[in-house]
């Protein structure tokens, strides 16, 4: 006689047939979270009338725009037209709609649409919220960001400049061309920084360095200051000033910082006609002490006694001119 084995559990007691019944389900979904209560209608109901109000729309799309950051934005009728007359590189125009087109408006649209921005209408709200501000009077620009060139690169261009120049038959035209950067420590006023670079591209110099820390940048109050010389005039940042002074002065360099104290008047310490870095620092605080010991001078601007200092970009104007004149008197005297 054979046993049939079956493989059926007990029948009887709570770990039987009715095991799976006895398990729990977790917590009980709140109402608003159950597809078939009034209160999950209702909640979706109320989410469709939110997702339809158009000021919240409005400022759904605004935020897409955007940043916390408006340093790369340009706004104001005056401001975005100087902008693009001067060549700021941009990428999105935001013009409000219903808006009333004056000259100023139809020269931007126009300029604009040569140079292939993206024109994007919005309405008060978004360009209230993209500014960050309501004083946009209908159009905001924003710019690109501004892509900085290396230590090294700048040096290496200066340097196969000043060697082609090698081979001209003036001399005036090589002293001319031997390497000349300026320096900023410490200014933070992008508007400041706009005007050294327009100095410096006037005067012929190679290039502006900057620190990373506690330094104005190249965003669009800069840009606009330039009037445009930003654009091929390189600027880099460097991590630390000391550190890249002392490197340019391994490659034959000399520095020479502004400041009031300083033992000869800039255009007079010598190191005019070599390749040179100018040093400026803050109109509060001067040049930093370590930046000041890294410099092989000191040079100062006699001023009248009623003013205790220069503008940094004011200063930076004349040093450099200071350095192009007694460039252009030693190429005389060679002659």
């Amino acid at each position: 006689m054979t046993l049939m084995v079956t493989k059926k559990g007990p029948t009887k007691g709570s770990g039987g047939k009715h095991r799976n019944a006895l398990r729990g389900k977790g917590p009980t979904p709140k109402a608003e979270n159950r597809e078939y209560h009034k209160a999950y209608k209702m909640k979706n109901a109320a989410m469709r009338r939110q997702m339809a109000d158009p000021r919240l729309a409005a400022r759904r799309r605004a935020d897409k725009f955007s940043t916390n950051d408006t340093s790369d934005l340009v706004f104001g009728r005056n401001s975005v037209l100087e902008a693009l007359r001067v060549g700021v590189p941009s990428n999105t125009l935001y013009v409000a709609s219903r808006i009333e087109h004056d000259d100023r408006t139809r020269e931007i649209v126009k300029l604009a649409g040569v140079r292939g921005l993206h024109m994007m209408e919005a309405d008060r709200l978004e360009m209230d919220r993209i500014a960050r501000s309501g004083n946009h009077q209908g159009v905001i620009l924003k710019v690109d960001p501004y892509q900085y060139s290396s230590l090294a690169e700048l040096a290496d261009r200066a340097d196969k400049k000043a060697r082609a120049m090698e081979a001209a038959n003036s001399e005036a035209a090589r002293i001319a061309a031997r390497p000349l950067f300026i320096a900023l420590d410490g200014v933070t006023d992008p508007q400041n920084l706009g005007a050294v670079i327009r100095s410096a591209a006037a005067f012929g110099a190679n290039g502006v360095i900057l620190p990373e820390r506690r330094s104005a940048s190249v965003n669009a109050a800069a840009w606009k200051v330039s009037a445009g010389a930003a654009a091929h005039l390189p600027v880099c940042r460097v991590v630390n000033l000391t550190k890249a002074i002392e490197s340019l002065k391994e490659r034959g360099y000399y520095a020479v910082a502004l400041d009031g104290g300083g033992s000869s008047l800039v255009g007079e310490t010598g190191f005019e006609t070599d390749p040179l870095v100018v040093v400026l620092g803050s109109e509060g605080k001067g040049v930093s002490r370590l930046v000041r010991e890294a410099c092989d001078a000191v040079a100062g601007i006699p001023i009248s006694s009623q003013v205790e200092s220069l503008n940094a970009s004011v200063a930076a104007g004349i040093s450099l001119y200071a350095v192009a004149n007694a460039r252009r008197k030693a190429g005389e005297a060679a002659k």
